[in-house]
């Protein structure tokens, strides 16, 4: 055989391949993950590899009665002064403005007709936290 005769036979085959009816169907997409509208079984198998995947690891921290027993007592602490910053705003005898220092922590509050502004600092990071209380007037008469 020589390459005509090759030619002409792929040629042949070819146009045998178009005369043949194409058979082709609709694509449909289904989700996979049910956050997306999945089959909802899938979610522990999801899971399960999400879990396999992940290799973080929480730091472990060993508390000791010491620790905790600081932890418990500087809760206590700053529990009693926004007890005493409350009561020197908001209580029997409120003051129109004054400065509570504890540790690196310096709260100043300055009372308007409308609101309390508080000033809190920590001189330790240098970081300064202001909030805004509106204070509600009663005009009952």
């Amino acid at each position: 055989m020589n390459w005509r005769t090759d030619l002409r036979i792929a040629l042949a085959a070819g146009l045998a391949l178009f005369g043949l009816p194409a058979a082709a169907q609709d694509l449909s997409y289904t989700p996979i993950n049910p956050s997306f509208g999945g089959n909802p079984f899938n979610s522990s198998h999801l899971l399960g590899v999400a879990g396999a995947q992940n290799d973080y690891k929480e730091p472990t921290t060993a508390t000791s009665q010491a620790d905790l027993f600081s932890r418990q007592l500087q809760s206590r602490l700053l529990s009693a002064l926004a007890s005493q910053v409350t009561d020197a705003i908001f209580g029997d005898d409120p003051q129109d403005s004054g400065t509570i220092t504890f540790g690196d922590q310096t709260i100043t509050f300055v009372r308007s007709l409308d609101s309390v502004k508080l000033s809190i600092s920590d001189a330790a990071t240098g970081t300064v936290t202001d909030i805004e209380i509106p204070t509600f007037v009663d005009v009952t008469g």
